[in-house]
């Protein structure tokens, strides 16, 4: 019987539950956002204490630090008042908020994301698509760039699962 210390453990659970938020707080991603960023920071930090490869941790810091980035501006311009439409702010205000929609999705389906996150990614990433086209079933000119981007934001986070889920397969079945 192989005993399994509480160090050995933790890191491991720090991963899932960060992994957990980073789905369930990408349901609604605004309100989501403060569910999503400390979900990104448990996976680095668990990443980190489980010693994991470098490359691997490099890459888990670089998501939580897109997502920090790009969390902070949607913080601050929703602050004041949100951008495009009456807010007086230019919708160009609104590509400070990419790099935290890139980070989630690189999240989801990067190197070592577990096949239940891959196929929970996906389904999340379907409610995206979703989002964007009831979007544009009210449009208004002031949403239709926001519809676009979800919808990008969904498809881009598919085809990275699929592709992941393909990789590991084909590693799977030569091993």
């Amino acid at each position: 019987m192989k005993s399994t210390s509480y160090s050995s453990l933790l890191p491991r659970v720090l991963v899932v539950l960060g992994d957990l938020g980073m789905l369930v707080g990408a349901i609604d991603p605004m309100e989501g956002s403060a569910v999503i960023l400390p979900g990104c920071g448990l996976v680095a930090l668990g990443t980190y204490l489980e010693r994991g490869e470098r490359r691997l941790i490099t890459y888990r810091v670089l998501v939580f630090i897109l997502v920090a980035v790009g969390v902070g501006a949607l913080w601050a311009l929703s602050s004041l008042g949100g951008f495009g439409g009456g807010s007086g702010h230019s919708m160009w205000w609104g590509m400070l908020i990419l790099p935290y929609l890139i980070g989630w999705s690189m999240g989801i389906w990067g190197p070592g994301s577990p096949r239940w996150m891959l196929w929970l990614g996906m389904a999340v990433s379907l409610w995206y698509l979703a989002l964007a086209v009831m979007v544009q079933l009210h449009p208004r000119p002031s949403h239709n760039l926001v519809s676009v981007v979800m919808g990008a934001l969904g498809l881009l986070t598919i085809g990275g699962c699929i592709s992941r889920l393909r990789n590991q397969a084909s590693t799977s079945g030569t091993s």
